[in-house]
């Protein structure tokens, strides 16, 4: 018999100690802030509604997943599913609710999308366009950024907050490795070409020092105490000298890919999908893949299977009994045929 909730601290109380709980497991910053717009805006239908945060009933459910889907795509629905599931898990376990009101509620199934990947030819169209800076010491210095922003991501297949949170310390160019903190705050290592090492010691050597200079400059004009961004040994650094973040990412890829004439969906993940398509492309093991990703299970890994046509191809070609043969000749198993030696 599970025990009795204890005395009801109140939703708002709930929510703000599940949010504690998911900083203190390491949860990243997107899915706090994603669960706290999901679950924030179901407390408030709670309330509005009149209904017991604790125990509401599947009829109650219902009708805020009806609230739900008039306004939102069936991704955001199973999204705001999944924070309210995990925070009632929470509270279930803490004795704050009598169960999980939400565990007999099916998710809405979700389209399957492939995801958008470049060509080879096109990741070169966008390192160009990087590459294409102007005559100033500042955009020289940009440009070497850009490239090793680019070559970076698209060398070790590395999400966007991935690329932001890089430090001096997570690199090893002698080794060709880049060390990330992945989601749940898991630690894997990563690999670098030669072009992402030449990119990253040439913006290391030329353009870091520039852009790190206008922030002592700046910090000379407005004399703040505490080390800058630049030398706490952030990697990417704006035109300010102060941490390029995930927004200003998106910012700048988004103006490279225009400049390079490739079509709107390109993102900065659109990298990360091309760099799994292409190693299987190559040949690489699904499993080699997976680790360099970082994924928790093969079967999302899997799903880049389904987007390398090349591969398909070659496993069809080498599989097939059919897919080599010219037309017009018949395939013949060896094993059917009669013995030369036997009764005709």
């Amino acid at each position: 018999m599970s025990p009795r909730p204890i005395a009801d601290p109140g939703p708002a109380a709930a929510a703000e100690r599940f949010f504690q709980a998911l900083e203190a497991r390491g949860s990243s910053p997107n899915t706090i802030r994603s669960y706290r717009t999901g679950l924030g805006a179901y407390l408030d239908w709670i309330a509005a509604s009149g209904h017991d945060w604790r125990a509401p009933s599947r009829t109650q459910l219902r009708s805020f997943l009806a609230v739900l889907g008039e306004g939102h795509g069936k991704r955001t629905v199973a999204q705001r599913l999944a924070a309210l599931r995990s925070f009632y898990r929470y509270t279930t376990r803490q004795n704050l609710t009598d169960g999980n009101p939400l565990a007999a509620l099916a998710t809405p199934r979700q389209p399957r999308r492939l995801p958008e990947v470049l060509t080879v030819a096109e990741t070169e169209r966008l390192i160009d366009a990087a590459a294409d800076g102007g005559d100033s010491s500042l955009e020289a210095a940009l440009a070497l950024r850009d490239v090793a922003i680019i070559e970076t991501a698209y060398a070790a297949g590395l999400r966007i907050s991935e690329l932001a949170s890089l430090t001096m310390n997570s690199l090893d160019l002698k080794r060709g490795e880049v060390r990330v903190l992945g989601k749940g705050r898991k630690e894997r290592a990563s690999l670098l070409g030669r072009p992402a090492r030449a990119a990253l010691t040439r913006y290391l050597d030329e353009g870091r020092p520039a852009l790190a200079r206008r922030s002592n400059q700046a910090r000379q004009r407005a004399d703040p105490s505490g080390p800058d961004d630049a030398e706490r040994g952030v990697l990417f650094l704006n035109h300010l000298g102060n941490a390029l973040g995930v927004r200003g990412l998106r910012y700048r890829l988004e103006r490279l890919r225009v400049a390079a004439g490739l079509p709107q969906g390109v993102s900065p993940h659109t990298l990360r999908h091309s760099f799994a398509t292409h190693l299987l492309d190559g040949g690489a093991d699904l499993r080699v893949v997976q680790e360099l990703l970082g994924h928790e299970s093969l079967a999302t890994t899997q799903l880049y299977t389904h987007v390398s046509p090349a591969r398909l191809r070659a496993a069809y070609t080498a599989s097939h009994p059919r897919a080599t043969l010219s037309a017009g000749v018949r395939h013949v198993d060896p094993a059917s045929r009669p013995d030369s030696n036997a009764d005709r």
